[in-house]
């Protein structure tokens, strides 16, 4: 299927879901009542009340905004970056977007990571900063403490004071934290913590502690907390060499089977991946071969967090994050994310005789050869990825 017709399949799908693609001056009271005929809605947790469509765009790889224009012409209301995507540019692509657009058309998240240290409050703020000189923006609507893996981190004083300064100041109007691992317990703390008004999760079919994460997310919910999704696609491929795809499809629907999920963020980078998504959410309910696809789903490229292999490590290397990275350059095929994860691990001169390593992971990970192939990202120039 050519460009042309992709892109012409994809109009017709938006204008049947009550898309308006040239954007009323209304904003977007008009946009959500054209959507909400289709494409279901439901709160954003009591904290926020911000009602969404179960659809919302991960920014993360995009860098064409012909595809964010598709979105926000479709109805998709809130879009999510990082302090450090594509080293800035994903916030400043978002940036130039949304200049002209009316405020309350959008509902904008971004990231930014702690840094335990004496002066941690001020790096966050400077991050935080150079987010909003990038993105233009007066305020955020969400800012999340990014990829916490630790109950210490979600209570962590100096960052937690610093971003609820920023929200008595106007700059943030909801805080969150977001998780890769270790779900759970962070999802957990984050609720004992009170402050918290929103929670990004990593949430998909291959996770094997669904019987912890599911009654933390249900908690969550009760509790007034926003539940976002995200890693829903499980990594898009099942193998290194991309030959097997995983049923985005299916995967997309199966998260949002839980109303306690308000709102997933699959990273669609085209225009077909754009349409597939809108067209699952405009159709929740599973196919006959798409719920066969779920019972007979066995591995994929997503690492589940479940983190007993550090224990088995003889150098405790960080594996899950490392696997994290795997993904995205063999799944997503974006090797500068994958090195910007590698990077901020420091694994320099820290990497085992792989030869040796006895870790046995509990998904059927060959983890030796994945820490092997990855590792050597660390010593290719960042502008000689793409």
């Amino acid at each position: 299927m050519s460009n042309h017709v992709n892109r012409r399949n994809f109009l017709k799908l938006s204008a049947t879901a009550g898309a308006v693609l040239a954007l009323a001056p209304a904003g977007v009271q008009a946009r959500e009542n054209d959507m909400k005929k289709k494409m279901p809605e439901r709160t954003l947790g009591k904290r926020t009340g911000i009602k969404l469509p179960v659809l919302s765009m991960g920014v993360m790889r995009a860098d064409n905004q012909s595809v964010v224009k598709a979105a926000y012409n479709s109805g998709i209301l809130m879009f999510d970056t990082a302090n450090g995507y594509q080293n800035g540019k994903n916030e400043e692509m978002l940036g130039e977007f949304f200049a002209d657009k009316p405020r309350e058309s959008f509902i904008l998240a971004t990231k930014v990571k702690e840094n335990p240290a004496d002066d941690a409050a001020e790096k966050f703020l400077e991050k935080f900063e150079t987010s909003m000189k990038r993105l233009k923006m007066p305020y955020v609507d969400i800012l999340y403490l990014h990829a916490l893996d630790k109950v210490d981190s979600v209570n962590y004083p100096p960052v937690l004071e610093a971003m609820l300064k920023l929200k008595k100041d106007g700059r943030v109007k909801y805080i969150g934290v977001s998780t890769h691992s270790n779900e759970p317990a962070v999802i957990q703390a984050a609720v004992d913590n009170g402050n918290y008004d929103v929670i990004l999760t990593a949430y998909n079919y291959t996770q094997g502690h669904l019987d912890e994460l599911n009654p933390a997310i249900d908690r969550a919910a009760k509790a007034g907390l926003g539940v976002v999704a995200m890693k829903t696609m499980a990594g898009g491929y099942l193998d290194k060499d991309r030959t097997q795809k995983v049923n985005t499809r299916a995967a997309l629907k199966w998260a949002l089977q839980n109303p306690n999920i308000h709102t997933a963020i699959p990273g669609f980078t085209s225009f077909n991946q754009l349409e597939e998504s809108l067209d699952s959410a405009l159709n929740l309910k599973m196919t006959k071969d798409e719920k066969k696809y779920l019972s007979m789903a066995d591995h994929s490229l997503y690492c589940r967090g479940c983190r007993s292999c550090e224990t088995q490590c003889s150098k405790h290397l960080p594996i899950p994050e490392m696997m994290r990275a795997y993904m995205y350059n063999y799944g997503y095929k974006s090797p500068a994310l994958a090195k910007e994860v590698i990077d901020e691990l420091s694994l320099a001169g820290n990497v085992c005789d792989c030869a040796a390593c006895k870790v046995k992971c509990v998904a059927g990970f060959q983890v030796a050869q994945k820490v092997q192939d990855i590792t050597r990202l660390q010593y290719v120039p960042q502008e000689f990825l793409v």
